[in-house]
Order: C-alpha cells, then structure tokens, then sequence
C-alpha cells in the first residue's frame, strides 16, 4: 500500500532535518502500536540508521547495533558493549558527518538498562551543540514515553525539540484509500472507520487481503491464523501490568455501551475512579465526554474509547474469548453478523463529528444530554461567529427519525442560542458524502 497522510508530520521531521545542520534535534514521536511510526521516522531520510530497541540484554543489543553499522560501511574497532559508549561514538562521528539515527520502542530501554536514559541525557547535553545530529525516538507504550519524557524528576524532561503525537488516518484518508481500491461507498466507508479506526497497519492489512466490505474484514479477523485475535491483549497488558484484569473488564464494558461510572460499578462492585483517571490521562485509552457548554467541573460525564479497533476488539473478540479458545470462529462470526448493525450506529455519529471538524467550520462540536441521559441529542455544532447553530440526529435507518422528537429534545438548549440561525437534520449513511 502507497505512503498516506502525514504532510504536516513529514513537514515538521523535514524542518528538524535541516536544522541539524546547526545542532543536533532531538525529535520525539508517540503513538499507539501500529499507527505507522516508523514508516513515518524511516520515510524522512533514507540514509537513517534505525535501531529497534528489542527486551534484551545490554550486550547482546549493542553487538546487533554494531553489526548495523558495519553492513553501512561504519569503520567500528574494539567492542561495544553498553549503549552509552556506542551513542558517544556516533554523536562523535556525526560532528564531521551528520546523521539521523532512529531509536524505535525507546521505552523498552526501561527493560534493557534504565540507566541509559541518564546516560543519552549527560551525553546529549555534552555534544548537542557541537554534534549534527538528528535523534528520533519512537515509543508506543504510552503511559512509559510519558514518564520518560513529561515527568521533572526524569532525566530526559525537557530535551525534546519536536514532539509529534501520531494519529490513526482520518475519514478523509480512509475514503482516498477506498477509492484508490475502488472499493469506495458510504456504508464501505462507515464500516473501514469502525472497524479499523484508521490504524495505518489495519489499513494495509485489509488492503493486501482486498477486505473493504464488512464480511469481508469479519472473516478475515475471525480466522485461525488471524493477527487480530490478540491484538488487544498484546497492545494492553505490557501497559496494565498486573491490574489489567480490571482495566479489561472497564473497557468491556464500556465497549458494550455502559458508559458511565456509576454503571460499570454497579456491575464489578468496586470502586473504579482511580482506573477512569489512568486510562485517560496516564494510558490515553478512554475520553470524557461531556454534554457541549457544560462547565469544566460537571458531574455530568460519560467515558468512551478513544480508539475504534479497540472497541470493536472489546466488544467482539474478548467479550467472546469463549468462542476463540474452542476454535468456533464460523460462531464468532455469525454473533458479530447478528449485532453489529446496532453497534455500527454509534460510530456513525462518530464519523460525522469528524466529518464536521474536518470543515474547520464550528468552534464546538460535541453531544447534549441532560440529567437522567434525558434529551439526548447525537451532533452539536457551535458557528460562533456567523452565529449558526447544527442540530442533528443520526440514524442508520432514517425512517425511524422524527424531527418533531428532535426539536422538543432541543428545547433548553436553544434557550441558550436565541440569536443564533439554527438547522435541524436527519443524517443516516447515505449523507455521508455531504460533508465530503
């Protein structure tokens, strides 16, 4: 599959490349697994020397290192046998010739020798002004990248020049994917967002397999040899460590529709505060969603998951391990068919909030409910300098819609946009090519 996406990404790399010139750049990039890091740090120089920092031990590492260099024509004598003297060797060597050099799944150093961040940091700090260096890390277990980098008492705080948070394809890339197939339609579409959430390896892969309609994607990840099966498990549980019994159960259950907290602890009776809060702000998993206009401090909050693959993974394939460990994936397969058409309906709002945002129209967008979940409104959309205000329900079947149910659902919330021109719609798959 061709290289989609990430101009300003590429942009922002190529501007670090070139004011290596002047010192060395220290570049960071986080993402989840599979999201296209090093496609992305790899694609800005060819010339770049990649290491993949693999759990094991320091001196095996560096002979993997080592050999590297060699098959680039590096002239390297003696041995090498900590990192910290193979990275001064290379700051060294770019102070004549400048280099960019890759350094992927950088948090797993924690496993390797955690005392080489104090190492790269000392070092770093001694020769980044005489040195030409253009140093890329990327990491993908979140909650240890923000340790590493956003934390004071860290070494290396505060040494990144650039910082790209890399993100899934959005629904414009996932359509140009499509239509380069062929395979463009707004249900296709719908369910490529859904299932893949616009993770670039997912992408690829349902690519190479030509799976772009819904059967077609459910029976290639429900399969014997499929890699999807464990791909939560071997995503997440590196992350959660022991606790991570707890943490999918959450996510179960929020990727059932229990979405609020009060709810999911009802059913683990347990107190779950401490596990919101880490999943959101330590691991980036979850999301608060709050009604639009609704003070910073409310009460008034339901969780999702921010990431679409991982909510159908929940909902579908560990909810129903059962399934997988007896081998019965033609069941798997046929419970998927059976409910998904239900479950697809909320990442349709999903979709066209983004398809909205994308307009770079309104100046909020977000969802309304009021006490109770009463008056639940799926899209709102704030114009607050043409003052226009977008209502809309959204609908896989719009002959189940009723403007005149929609219109009283609004009615304390025009209260608050008295001067502003308000529309009111319907939107069901087939106006997906509206926002386009």
């Amino acid at each position: 599959m061709k290289f989609y996406d990430r101009e300003e990404e590429l942009a922002l790399l190529q501007r670090a490349e070139r004011l290596r010139e002047k010192r060395s750049i220290f570049s960071l990039i986080i993402g989840r697994r599979r999201v296209g890091k090093t496609a992305l740090a790899t694609r800005i120089n060819k010339e770049a020397i990649y290491f993949f920092i693999s759990k094991k031990d320091e001196k095996l590492l560096c002979e993997e290192f080592i050999e590297e260099l060699k098959n680039r024509n590096f002239e390297i004598f003696g041995t090498y046998e900590k990192f910290e003297d193979l990275f001064a060797y290379l700051l060294h060597y770019s102070k004549t010739t400048p280099i960019t050099l890759i350094l992927d799944e950088f948090q797993d150093f924690y496993k390797v020798n955690p005392s080489i961040f104090s190492s790269i940091q000392k070092l770093w700090d001694i020769h980044k002004a005489s040195a030409r260096m253009h140093l890329i890390v990327c990491g993908s277990v979140y909650s240890l990248m923000k340790k590493i980098f956003e934390n004071e008492k860290e070494p290396l705080f505060g040494r990144v020049d650039f910082r790209i948070d890399l993100k899934p394809f959005n629904v414009k890339v996932l359509k140009e994917i499509l239509d380069d197939y062929n395979a463009y339609s707004p249900i296709n579409l719908l369910d490529f967002y859904t299932i893949t959430g616009g993770v670039a390896k997912y992408t690829e892969l349902m690519a190479l397999y030509g799976a772009f309609e819904f059967k077609k994607m459910i029976e290639e990840i429900v399969s014997p040899l499929s890699l999807f099966l464990d791909e939560g498990k071997n995503r997440l549980i590196e992350e959660f460590g022991k606790e991570y019994a707890t943490y999918f159960s959450i996510l179960s259950l929020l990727a059932s529709s229990k979405t609020s907290r009060s709810e999911i602890e009802s059913i683990l009776q347990k107190n779950i505060s401490g596990h919101l809060e880490r999943l959101e702000k330590e691991y980036a998993i979850i999301q608060t969603i709050k009604p639009i206009d609704a003070k910073p401090n409310s009460k008034l909050q339901k969780y999702e998951i921010v990431d679409n693959f991982l909510s159908f993974w929940f909902r579908f394939i560990y909810k129903y391990q059962s399934y997988i460990e007896a081998e019965n994936y033609e069941a798997l397969q046929r419970v998927i068919f059976r409910d998904y058409p239900t479950y697809r309906g909320k990442f349709l709002e999903k979709l066209f909030i983004e398809l909205l945002k994308l307009q770079k129209k309104y100046t909020k967008i977000g969802r309304y409910w009021e006490r109770g979940n009463k008056n639940e409104i799926d899209i709102v959309a704030v114009d607050e300098e043409n003052k226009e205000l977008f209502i809309a329900e959204v609908k896989t079947d719009k002959n189940r819609a009723d403007t005149n149910k929609l219109l009283l659902k609004a009615t304390k919330l025009l209260s608050r946009y008295k001067e502003y021109n308000t529309t009111f719609t319907i939107l069901s798959v087939d106006d997906i090519e509206r926002f386009q």
